[in-house]
């Protein structure tokens, strides 16, 4: 099933895929190295699709309504290539749409991704740039994150009935998203959103204009730090939530989806170690202690996270 294609085009689909997730998904990209070679393609494809419909969303200087169509032209691209009309369908697209077929994945969990995405989107009916209890956020998460999480599954494998490991893989998809909420806080800011529910933050005494204002000034706040630590532990819950689907993947993957599991659940640790920064910059786990997650998987000596 996972056996490269031969297809020229298609071939350099799936590497412009890989260069997105080596570019952009750092500690992902590492993970990936350890699964079957087999498998590494589809895994990239998956990435790259979702990249590509993020950086629409956040990255391009198109005004909302453009983005909102590109949002509607990468579903229709999706839809066509997958009834096999690949004309014009760019590279993450074609890419995306094989590894679909290729390992029966529910094209389901990519129109929910996409709606999600919409909620993203300024101009959007759907748009949203604040969460006001952690529901809400976990409605946005079920498209945005749990769904990443239901795409992989059939490509990683199970041991157990598909729909067994399915609560864990979307538990997981999402306490890497809530990872990302907590690593991106003051990037989110600039772009007018907080992905943080606020109700969790005001038990703190913290709300989005004093995140605005310690951002914009560059100061810092103990109530802030308090309200971070307080979903670090949130967001290690998860991780937990998650972590027995470990066991229900197939062998060949289960080292690769530890060292993600590892390698995320090490930036909350990152972020804790430095004292919450988020607000100024990006915390990044230092290369050697992604190194050193890695060989402790690889050895066997790991010791869990969370």
């Amino acid at each position: 099933m996972g056996v490269a294609p031969a297809d020229p085009a298609l071939d350099a689909a799936y590497r412009h895929c890989r260069r997105l997730t080596a570019h952009h998904g750092k500690s992902y990209h590492l993970a990936t190295r350890m699964l079957p070679a087999r498998d590494r393609p589809a895994v990239h494809a998956l990435y790259g699709f979702a990249r590509t419909v993020d950086d629409v969303v956040d990255v391009a200087d198109d005004p909302p309504a453009a983005r909102l169509a590109e949002l509607d032209r990468i579903e229709k691209e999706l839809t066509s290539a997958l009834a096999g009309d690949v004309g014009g369908a760019r590279p993450v697209v074609r890419a995306a749409a094989d590894t679909i077929t290729r390992y029966r994945i529910a094209p389901a969990h990519f129109a929910v991704f996409l709606d999600a995405m919409r909620m993203d989107l300024p101009g959007s009916p759907d748009f949203r740039a604040t969460y006001p209890t952690m529901a809400s956020l976990h409605e946005y998460m079920r498209g945005s994150a749990a769904a990443i999480g239901l795409q992989m599954l059939p490509v990683l494998g199970t041991v157990v009935p598909v729909a067994e490991a399915e609560p864990a893989a979307a538990a997981l998809g999402e306490a890497f998203q809530l990872t990302n909420f907590l690593r991106d806080v003051g990037e989110d800011l600039d772009r007018g959103r907080v992905y943080l529910p606020a109700d969790e933050l005001g038990a703190f005494g913290v709300d989005a204009g004093l995140l605005r204002s310690c951002r914009d000034g560059d100061r810092t706040d103990p109530r802030i730090g308090r309200a971070l630590a307080h979903l670090v532990a949130v967001n290690r819950h998860w991780y937990r939530l998650a972590e027995p689907g470990l066991a229900m993947l197939s062998p060949r993957v289960r080292p690769g989806m530890t060292a993600a599991f590892e390698l995320y659940a090490a930036i909350l640790d990152q972020i804790e170690r430095e004292g919450y920064p988020v607000l100024r910059r990006r915390v990044v786990v230092p290369r050697r202690r992604r190194a050193a997650i890695v060989a402790a998987v690889l050895t066997g000596t790991r010791q869990p996270a969370v």
